[in-house]
C-alpha cells in the first residue's frame, strides 16, 4: 500500500519541496535596485540560492510525475482519447519547464555574479524578475483542463473542478499571483484526496 500512495502524494510532495525552495532560495533584490545590491545578493547567499534552485527542479520533476498519475485518473473518468486529461498533463509539464528555466538563471546568476560585467548580471536579474510567462501558461493549461474534465466527469469531487477553473482564471488577470499559490494549494488538496482514495481501495 505505501507503495501505490507514492504517485498521488507527489503532488503534496511538490508543495513542500517548493515551498523549501523559495524559503531557502530567498528573494533577491529587483533589477531597478542598484546592480551592486543584486551582486552582493548573490555573493553572500551563493549556496542557498544554488540549493533552493535545486529544490526547485526536483519540485518541477514531481509535478510532473503528479500530472502524469492525474491524468490516469482523469483519463479514466473520460473515456478513451479523453483530449481534457492529456492537456493537464501538457500543462504541468509546461508549468515544470518553466521552473527550471526559471532556476537556471537562478544559478547562473549565483554562480558567476562576480566573474561577469554588472550589466549582464542586472540584465539577467531583469530576465528573471519577468520570466515568469512559461509557469503560468502552464499552470493556466493545467487547471483549466483538470477543471472541466472534473466538472464533466466527475473524476473526483466536481467543486475541485469549478476552484481549479476560477484559480485558472485569475491567472488570468494581473492578480494571477493569487491564482498561482491557489493553484499550489489545489494541488496538494487533489493529492491527498486521490492518496486517500487509494489507501480506502487497497484497504
Amino acid at each position: 500500500m505505501s507503495r501505490e500512495l507514492v504517485a498521488p502524494l507527489t503532488g503534496l510532495a511538490f508543495l513542500g519541496v517548493s515551498l523549501a525552495a523559495f524559503a531557502i532560495g530567498g528573494e533577491p533584490p529587483d533589477a531597478k535596485r542598484p546592480v551592486g545590491e543584486i551582486i552582493a545578493f548573490y555573493v553572500d547567499n551563493k549556496d542557498s540560492v544554488i540549493i533552493g534552485a535545486v529544490l526547485a527542479g526536483v519540485a518541477g520533476a514531481l509535478l510532473i510525475f503528479f500530472g502524469a498519475y492525474l491524468r490516469k485518473v482523469l483519463s479514466a473518468a473520460e473515456g478513451p482519447g479523453g483530449m481534457l486529461s492529456a492537456a493537464a498533463l501538457a500543462g504541468a509539464a509546461v508549468m515544470a519547464v518553466g521552473i527550471a528555466i526559471d532556476q537556471t538563471i537562478s544559478f547562473a546568476l549565483a554562480e558567476a555574479a562576480q566573474d561577469v560585467e554588472p550589466g549582464a548580471v542586472q540584465a539577467l536579474q531583469a530576465l528573471w524578475d519577468r520570466d515568469f510567462l512559461p509557469i503560468a501558461v502552464g499552470q493556466v493549461v493545467f487547471l483549466l483542463a483538470s477543471g472541466i474534465s472534473l466538472v464533466r466527469h466527475g473524476a473526483l469531487p466536481r467543486w475541485l473542478g469549478w476552484i481549479a477553473i476560477a484559480l485558472a482564471l485569475i491567472g488570468l488577470t494581473p492578480i494571477g499571483f493569487v491564482g498561482f499559490f491557489g493553484g499550489g494549494i489545489w494541488i496538494a488538496v487533489v493529492s491527498v484526496l486521490l492518496a486517500l482514495r487509494v489507501r480506502s481501495a487497497t484497504t
